[in-house]
């Protein structure tokens, strides 16, 4: 039997570290989840299998030496939230990027045999749908701007000291383990479940590509495995769905329910429509993502229910 390949995941008591965590060690890989539990939960990451190295990506010193026998790292840990970027620029800037730069200096330092940053959909800005890997970046927020720098320090080491990155720009994604998300998800069911209205800011025609966070994880585990370098995936479901389809979804999930729905107006920064090209993905990494909107909602509402009560 082979030696087990190691991974780091920085930000890997999150909700989406903890997933691919769990993937990871299922096939037989051996995973440190390296976190600052500022949001993750430790319990999660051990459930799963991983070992936690308590740390903030912010701290280079820190994250090299987490990261010294590691074969692949996939960089995970950032700030997320747009509305909170434009409020707090400064803070997103510096553990985004920051974060990353140290990151992918842990890379280096460890001469890893690959690196997947994980980037989103928002450095192109309100671009032209469906969006592609061709589109030209035009970041309407600071979030979005923070994920194209990182891209770019991505690049910038792929091509000065040889460092295999790989860059995958994510939909929105949702599923189990999501306490902390503030997307509209996990926010739709924790106050569903709570007796609160479900807020829609504007019309509710505005649209997004909803991927299960179980593609998510898939998509990641062929990034490692392809042995690819320098190219950038758009991964989601290549499906537009618009809030007010997916608030609907949401109110099915929980019949006999009532839902009061309340419309406040269209927050700075965000985008109309959203939804991810992948057939680039589709033909490189064989990324096929398998779970329906319906029945993803439908058990992601069950794991919060039995998390939250209600």
């Amino acid at each position: 039997m082979g030696v087990a390949r190691r991974a780091l995941i920085t930000g890997g008591c999150g909700f989406v570290g903890v997933n691919l965590g769990r993937l990871l060690v299922s096939k037989g890989w051996s995973v440190a989840a390296y976190d600052s539990l500022v949001t993750g939960i430790r319990e999660d990451a051990e459930a799963a299998g991983m070992e936690l190295v308590l740390g903030d990506v912010r701290d280079r010193e820190r994250l090299i030496a987490a990261a010294a026998d590691s074969d692949f790292i996939v960089h995970l840990a950032a700030h997320t939230s747009v509305i909170d970027s434009i409020q707090d620029p400064a803070h997103d800037v510096d553990v985004n990027v920051t974060g990353t730069l140290n990151a992918l200096l842990a890379a280096r330092a460890a001469d890893v045999d690959g690196f997947v940053f994980a980037s989103s959909n928002a450095p192109l800005g309100d671009a032209e749908m469906p969006l592609r890997e061709d589109r030209v970046p035009a970041p309407v927020s600071p979030y979005g701007a923070s994920k194209l720098s990182c891209e770019a320090l991505c690049s910038a080491f792929g091509g000065s000291y040889d460092l295999p990155t790989t860059v995958l720009r994510f939909s929105n994604v949702y599923g189990p383990y999501s306490y902390h998300k503030g997307s509209v998800v996990a926010l739709f069911l924790k106050r569903l479940l709570d007796g609160e209205s479900l807020v829609i800011y504007g019309d509710g025609q505005q649209t997004r590509d909803f991927v299960h966070v179980d593609d998510i994880a898939q998509g990641i585990v062929a990034a490692l495995e392809s042995g690819l370098r320098g190219e950038t995936f758009h991964i989601g479901t290549g499906v537009e769905t618009s809030i007010n389809e997916l608030t609907q979804m949401i109110v099915d999930a929980f019949p006999g329910r009532s839902v009061d729905i309340e419309h406040r107006p269209v927050r700075a920064g965000e985008i109309l429509r959203n939804y991810s090209d992948i057939t680039k993905a589709r033909e490189m990494l064989a990324y096929d993502p398998k779970v329906e909107l319906a029945d993803g909602l439908r058990s992601t509402k069950d794991w919060f229910t039995k998390v939250y009560g209600g």
